[in-house]
């Protein structure tokens, strides 16, 4: 059975499709840096590996790092595989 995931929203519905939205993931105690790292480079176009280490070790240090920002749907859908991968996340913002 498929769990379905309402996502958190800042706005109505149909509101800010053009506007650029923020995917954020936080700090947490159960998630190794590798998972982070590996995860970010799998579904975050344009995030290498070494990247991936590199917000991390962001995240670590500041307890949370914006991983993505673009339109909503693209937001939407990387905020789903990373919570889906198991990492913490915050609310999807709008920039």
């Amino acid at each position: 059975m498929t769990e379905t995931v309402e996502l958190p929203r800042t706005g109505g519905p149909g509101t800010g499709m053009d506007d650029s939205w923020r995917v954020i993931v936080r700090n947490d105690d159960h998630n190794t840096f590798d998972h982070v790292a590996r995860t970010l480079a799998r579904y975050i176009p344009g995030v290498t590996l070494q990247r991936g280490h590199e917000i991390a070790n962001q995240i670590h240090s500041s307890g949370q790092a914006i991983v993505y920002s673009g339109h909503q749907e693209a937001a939407e859908h990387y905020w789903e595989l990373l919570k889906g991968a198991g990492l913490t996340m915050a609310p999807l913002e709008r920039c």
